[in-house]
C-alpha cells in the first residue's frame, strides 16, 4: 500500500532516464561515429595510394611507349634514304648497262642494227630522263625533310623549285606531266603548311617556336591564316589562364576584375607587340587585332559580372571600382601601342557599375532609415569619437546613433571608390548620396512636430523611434543634420576626391578638367542645402505657428493691436515700444538663442541661420495672411494713424532685432520694406494721410533701437505685463517691471548669447514710409 501511494505522489518517476546512462549511450555513440570515419579515412587513404601507385605505371609505360615511338621514327627515316639510295644504285646501273650495250654494238658494226637500235630504244625509254630523276631526287628529299620536321630546310627547298621551275607558281598553260608534277609540288606545300598550323596549335608551344611557324606561313604566302593563327594562340592561352584563375573568384571577391584585367590586357598587349613585330603596320592585320581585342573586352565585361558579388553587397561596387581602376589603366598603356579601347571599356562596364550603384544605395537607403533595428556595432560605437556625440540628449540617443549610422553607409560606400571610378562615375555617385541625404531630412523631418507637408512620406511613418519635443532636442536635430551637411559629407567626400585629383592616371587625355570638378562638387553641395532646407524651413515654420496661434487655434498676432488704444500718436517723448506680440517674439527669441548657445556651442553658422529664418518666416507669415490684411481693407472697420505708426515700428523692431543679433537679413528687409509699403497705401485708402502721421525713417529705427535696448536691460514700462496667457505665452520671459525678470533680461549670459554686436555697431537699412510707396 506504501509503494502505491508513492506512485501516486511522483506518477513520472519512472520517464526521467539516469545522466549516467545519457553519458554511456551518446559516448558509444560518438565513439562509433569516430571509428567508422577513422575506417573510412583508412580505406580512402589506401585507395588514394593505389591510385598514385597506378598513375606512376602508366606514367612510366607512357615514356617507354613514347621513346619507341622516337626510336621507329628514326628507323622509318634511315629506311627511307636506304631505298632511295638502292633506287639511284638501281638508277645508275641501268645508265651504265646501256653505255655498254652502246660501246658493244658500235665496235660490232652494223651487224643486226635494226634489231639493236629497237633494243636500245626500248631500254632508254624505260629509264627516266635527267629532268624526271632530278624531280624525283626533290620529292624524295621534300618527303625526307617533311618527315623529319625540318621546316626551314623544306621551305628552302620550295622556294628553290619554285625558282627553277617558274610554272610551280601558277597553272598557265602546262603539260600534263608538268601539272601532275606541279599538283605533287601543291601537295607537299600543302603539307608543310599543316605541319605548321599543327605547331601553333600545340598547347604548350613556345614563344620563339610559335613566331618561326608564323613566319615560315608568311613565307608560304599565307600572311592572313599566319595572323588568324597568332590572334588564336594568344587567344588559347588567355583562355586557359582565365579556367585556372576563375574557381578562385570567389574567394577574392574584391579584387579578382583587378587580377582578370591584369590577365586580359597583357595579353592583349603582347598579341600587339607580337604582330607589330611580325606583320608589321599593315592596315589590315591592324584593324583584325583591334577587332580580336574589342570581342576580348567584351568577353572580359561578361566575366566581371558573371563571377562578382551579388549587386547590392559593398564587396561589389569595390570589385567594380576596382575592374573600372586597373582596366582603365591597362587601356591607357595600351594607347602607346596604338589601341585605344577606353571608350569601348565605359560603354560596356557603365550599365554594370550603375547597376551595382543603384543597388547598393538601396541597400544604404534600407540600412539608414532602418532605426528600429541598429545593429550592434553602432549602438555600441564611442560616440565620444564622432563630433555627431555633442547632440546626445539627455533622453536618448537614438538621433546621434542614426547619424553615426547614416556617416558610417556613406563613407563604407565612398571607401569603396577608386580615382578612375570617382572620375567617370563621380557624378553619378554625388547625386546617389544627396538623394539618400534627402531620404535621411525626410526621416528626421518627420521627427519634428507638427502635420507633414509631404504626403508620399508613408514608408516613413512606422520608423519614426525619435520624437524631437522640446527646444533643444529639436536644436539638436537640426544641428546633427547640419554637422553632416557641413562638415562630415564634404569631409568624406573631399578626401575620395582629392585621391582622384593626385593620381598619377588623370594625367592622361581621357581627364576631365578641375573646373568640371569643381562645378559637380558645388552642385552636389546645392543639392545637400536644398534637402537641409526643407527640414530647417519645416522647423521654423512649427515654430512660428506655436508662437502665433494659441492652444485654441486663435491666433495671437492679429490686425486688432493695430486697431485699439487711443490717441493720435505713440506718444513720442515717452519712449514707445513695439507691441506685446512683437515683444513676445524678441523675448522668444532670446530663449531659443540661449538654447541654441548650448545646444549647439561652437556652430554660430547654424545659430544665426536658424534665427534669420525664424525672424523671416514671421514677417513671410504676416506678409501672406490675408485675413490680417482683410481687417484693414473692411471699411466698417475704424483705423487711426496710431495703428500704422504702431505696425511701422513694428517692423523695424523685427529688423533691428535681426542686425542687432548679428543675422541680418536682406530677405527680412525687403519682405518688411513691402509689409510697410502695403499698410501705408491700405491706411492711405481709408483716408490717413501717411505725410502727416508718420515720422522721419530715423525716428522708427532709433526708436526700435532704443526698445531693443530697454527690453535688454529690463527698463520697459508695464506694457508688457499686461499680456495675459489667452494672447502670448511667455514662460517668464517676458520684460515687466518686476526686479526678477528684469535681472534675467540683463544678465550678462543672456545678453552675449543672443546678440554679439555692441549697440554702436547696428547699421540699419533705409525705409521709405512715404504714401509714394
Amino acid at each position: 500500500m506504501e509503494s502505491s501511494e508513492e506512485d501516486d505522489d511522483f506518477p513520472f518517476i519512472e520517464s526521467i532516464t539516469p545522466q549516467s546512462k545519457i553519458d554511456s549511450l551518446y559516448q558509444s555513440h560518438t565513439e562509433k561515429g569516430i571509428r567508422k570515419v577513422c575506417c573510412e579515412l583508412i580505406d580512402l587513404k589506401d585507395a588514394v595510394e593505389n591510385l598514385c601507385g597506378n598513375m606512376e605505371t602508366k606514367y612510366l609505360a607512357f615514356l617507354r611507349m613514347s621513346e619507341e615511338v622516337v626510336e621507329m621514327e628514326h628507323e622509318l627515316i634511315e629506311l627511307r634514304k636506304h631505298i632511295s639510295a638502292q633506287r639511284i644504285l638501281v638508277q645508275d646501273l641501268m645508265t651504265g648497262v646501256c653505255r655498254e650495250l652502246e660501246e658493244y654494238n658500235s665496235a660490232n658494226g652494223d651487224i643486226g642494227d635494226s634489231q639493236q637500235d629497237l633494243q636500245v630504244d626500248e631500254l632508254q625509254s624505260s629509264l627516266p630522263s635527267d629532268t624526271d630523276i632530278r624531280k624525283e631526287i626533290f620529292l624524295e628529299n621534300i618527303d625526307v625533310l617533311l618527315a623529319e620536321h625540318k621546316v626551314e630546310e623544306a621551305i628552302e627547298a620550295l622556294e628553290a623549285e619554285e625558282k627553277y621551275c617558274p610554272e610551280l607558281k601558277g597553272p598557265g598553260d602546262t603539260s600534263s606531266m608538268e601539272a601532275s608534277y606541279r599538283s605533287v609540288f601543291l601537295k607537299r606545300k600543302s603539307m608543310l603548311e599543316d605541319q605548321l598550323i599543327g605547331i601553333t596549335e600545340q598547347p604548350l608551344v613556345g614563344i620563339l617556336e610559335l613566331k618561326k611557324a608564323l613566319s615560315a606561313l608568311i613565307k608560304l604566302g599565307k600572311g592572313p591564316l599566319a595572323h588568324q593563327l597568332l590572334l588564336k594562340s594568344y587567344g588559347s592561352r588567355l583562355q586557359k589562364s582565365i579556367e585556372v584563375f576563375l574557381p578562385s573568384c570567389s574567394v577574392y571577391p574584391k579584387t579578382f576584375p583587378a587580377t582578370l584585367s591584369r590577365l586580359m590586357f597583357s595579353i592583349i598587349s603582347v598579341t600587339t607587340k607580337e604582330s607589330g613585330s611580325i606583320f608589321g603596320d599593315n592596315p589590315v592585320y591592324t584593324n583584325r587585332l583591334v577587332q580580336w581585342a574589342e570581342w576580348e573586352i567584351e568577353y572580359f565585361v561578361r566575366l566581371v559580372k558573371n563571377n562578382a558579388p551579388s549587386s547590392e553587397t559593398v564587396f561589389a561596387l569595390g570589385a567594380a571600382s576596382n575592374c573600372v581602376q586597373a582596366s582603365l589603366t591597362y587601356c591607357s598603356m595600351l594607347e602607346s601601342q596604338g589601341l585605344k579601347l577606353s571608350k569601348l571599356l565605359l560603354v560596356l562596364l557603365r550599365p554594370y557599375i550603375e547597376e551595382v550603384l543603384e543597388f547598393n544605395f538601396r541597400r544604404a537607403r534600407r540600412e539608414a532609415l532602418d532605426v528600429a533595428e541598429m545593429d550592434e556595432s553602432s549602438l555600441l560605437s564611442p560616440h565620444s569619437m564622432s563630433p555627431l556625440s555633442a547632440f546626445v540628449t539627455s533622453s536618448d540617443s537614438v538621433l546621434v546613433d542614426s547619424g553615426m549610422k547614416f556617416m558610417d553607409i556613406v563613407e563604407d560606400i565612398l571607401a569603396q571608390l577608386t580615382p578612375m571610378a570617382v572620375l567617370h562615375f563621380g557624378a553619378n555617385v554625388l547625386t546617389r548620396i544627396s538623394q539618400l541625404f534627402d531620404k535621411y531630412m525626410d526621416m528626421l523631418f518627420k521627427s519634428l512636430p507638427g502635420p507633414s507637408d509631404d504626403d508620399n512620406l508613408t514608408e516613413l511613418k512606422e520608423v519614426i523611434q525619435f520624437r524631437a519635443e522640446t527646444d533643444s532636442e529639436q536644436l539638436a536635430l537640426l544641428g546633427l543634420a547640419f554637422t553632416i551637411l557641413d562638415e562630415l559629407l564634404p569631409l568624406a567626400v573631399m578626401k575620395v576626391w582629392s585621391l582622384k585629383n593626385e593620381s598619377k592616371e588623370l594625367e592622361s587625355e581621357s581627364t576631365v578638367p578641375n573646373a568640371s570638378i569643381t562645378a559637380e562638387l558645388k552642385e552636389w553641395k546645392r543639392n545637400l542645402q536644398h534637402s537641409f532646407d526643407k527640414l530647417r524651413d519645416h522647423f521654423c515654420r512649427q515654430y512660428v505657428l506655436t508662437f502665433i496661434y494659441s492652444r485654441e487655434g486663435k491666433t495671437r498676432l492679429n490686425a486688432l493691436i493695430y486697431l485699439s488704444g487711443e490717441g493720435e500718436d505713440l506718444y513720442w517723448g515717452s519712449d514707445p515700444l513695439p507691441s506685446l506680440p512683437f515683444q513676445a517674439l524678441f523675448a522668444k527669441l532670446q530663449q531659443l538663442a540661449i538654447v541654441a548657445g548650448d545646444v549647439l556651442l561652437g556652430r554660430e553658422k547654424i545659430q544665426k541661420n536658424l534665427l534669420a529664418r525664424l525672424t523671416e518666416t514671421v514677417v513671410m507669415w504676416l506678409s501672406e495672411e490675408q485675413e490680417f490684411w482683410d481687417v484693414f481693407e473692411d471699411e466698417s472697420v475704424p483705423l487711426r494713424p496710431l495703428g500704422l505708426q504702431q505696425l511701422i515700428l513694428d517692423m523695424h523692431f523685427t529688423v533691428e532685432i535681426a542686425c542687432f543679433a548679428g543675422y541680418p537679413s536682406r530677405h527680412v528687409q525687403q519682405i518688411a520694406s513691402a509689409i510697410i509699403t502695403r499698410a501705408i497705401r491700405t491706411f492711405s485708402a481709408r483716408g490717413i494721410d501717411p505725410q502727416s502721421a508718420l515720422p522721419e525713417d530715423e525716428w522708427f529705427v532709433e526708436t526700435a533701437k532704443t526698445a531693443i535696448n530697454k527690453l535688454l536691460l529690463g527698463t520697459s514700462g508695464s506694457d508688457a505685463s499686461e499680456i495675459d496667457e489667452d494672447h502670448v505665452i511667455l514662460h517668464d520671459e517676458m520684460v515687466s517691471d518686476s526686479d526678477e525678470t528684469a535681472s534675467s533680461l540683463s544678465s550678462t549670459e543672456s545678453f552675449e548669447s543672443f546678440a554679439s554686436a555692441s549697440m554702436g555697431e547696428l547699421d540699419s537699412p533705409v525705409y521709405f514710409t512715404g504714401s509714394e510707396g
